[in-house]
């Protein structure tokens, strides 16, 4: 057996034998619970005691099931909609019932395309009313073509990044809170993906009713191309798909969620991704793009015959060096959605060397930065055997 194939085999027995099923409650999600209880409390800030705030746990928090001992979870996103506003795709007729959770009237806005694939206008379009008699809604034209503006004025003490608020709640762990506008259909930008064909099973077709049923969501961040300009800067809003998103990485087998959170520690750790003042581009989402991808596109063979999880990940590093190359990461539900465009350029270089890396190399990455960090979590005795792992058997038995 080869040196190489040796580390491979340590890292993999590690991370299989350490990352646990996580257990029903954590810190991270209690403090999720938390903070949705506390937004279910409160009001919009508009003029109107029937609004209310309707919280959902998204990100890591609700994404994965697996405990590593490196955390995976940075902070708690939390999504958060009005009851008193509803999405709709453009052309769709206005609802005549709706989930218990929207109020006694509803401002209903359309989803209008811009001119970059994945990004929208909202514009009003009606009031629903609803009817005690048979509890359906009636509608009338409202305001129609005017475009919902953004709005953050109300978190005068917050930090905004894109459609992410960021709040403390006397933590140590940061609260992304996301609002977002409810969007009760699967949007038709997305309607080739419930229908296209896969080779390999993933996801199913119980797994994409789920995701169909849950729609989506419309958040208020405009495309980095339209940041600078002065009306698209203030109306544009991004489709989400987080919903989505916690149904099928929920539907991963373990080792798709450790691959994923390998692949997550070694972006953050070599600081290839956005820290707020660092100019890089790739975020976690490639990432997770990334994964949906290979997911849908590859054999479960892939990820479980002869299983070295080196070896995957160096796979899909080079998967999305090419991405990177070519400047063209595919939207996972969007068709025609680029994630990079030739805007990015100089910061491109380092992230194509992703491309260069060997199994060897990555292997001895994840001693000396993941399982070396560990150590430093255990006795000290475990952690000072790691000052000599010169041979295969050293390793091994540290």
């Amino acid at each position: 057996m080869s040196h190489e194939r040796s580390v491979d085999e340590v890292v993999t027995n590690f991370l299989l034998n350490t990352c646990r099923l996580r257990p029903q409650l954590t810190e991270h999600a209690v403090k999720a619970a938390r903070c949705c209880a506390v937004l279910a409390t409160n009001k919009p800030p508009v003029d109107d005691t029937e609004a209310n705030l309707i919280p959902l746990t998204t990100g890591s928090v609700a994404e994965f099931y697996i405990e590593p001992v490196l955390p995976l979870v940075g902070d708690v996103d939390v999504m958060f909609h009005w009851s008193t506003r509803l999405a709709i795709p453009r052309g769709h007729p206005p609802p005549t019932q709706l989930p218990a959770e929207f109020s006694n009237y509803v401002q209903v806005l359309e989803i209008v395309d811009s001119h970059l694939s994945g990004y929208v206008y909202l514009e009003s379009r009606y009031i629903l009313t609803e009817c005690i008699e048979d509890d359906k809604y009636a509608c009338i034209e409202y305001d129609r073509g005017k475009c919902l503006l953004q709005g953050f004025d109300h978190f005068d003490d917050s930090d905004i990044h894109g459609a992410a608020i960021f709040l403390e709640y006397g933590s140590i762990l940061p609260v992304d809170l996301v609002h977002c506008i409810r969007c009760l259909s699967w949007p038709p930008q997305a309607a080739d993906w419930p229908t296209r064909h896969r080779n390999y099973g993933w996801p199913d077709s119980a797994t994409v009713d789920r995701v169909v049923y849950n729609g989506c969501d419309v958040v208020p961040v405009a495309h980095r191309q339209c940041r600078q300009h002065e009306w698209m800067s203030k109306r544009q809003w991004r489709l989400s798909f987080s919903r989505a998103e916690v149904v099928l990485l929920n539907s991963w087998m373990p080792v798709q969620q450790i691959v994923y959170h390998m692949l997550r520690v070694f972006v953050k750790t070599q600081q290839l991704t956005d820290s707020g003042n660092n100019s890089k581009t790739l975020s976690n989402y490639h990432i997770k793009t990334l994964m949906m991808w290979a997911c849908e596109l590859k054999s479960s063979s892939f990820w479980t015959y002869d299983l070295r999880l080196i070896r995957t990940c160096t796979d899909l590093l080079h998967t999305l060096s090419v991405w990177l190359t070519d400047t063209l990461c595919p939207h996972y539900f969007i068709n025609n959605c680029n994630l990079t465009d030739d805007s990015w350029t100089e910061e491109m270089i380092s992230l194509q060397l992703l491309g260069s890396i060997d199994e060897a190399w990555l292997s001895s990455w994840f001693v000396n930065h993941y399982i070396r960090t560990c150590s430093l979590r255990c006795p000290g005795r475990v952690s000072t055997s790691f000052t000599d792992v010169s041979t295969y058997t050293k390793l091994q038995n540290t």
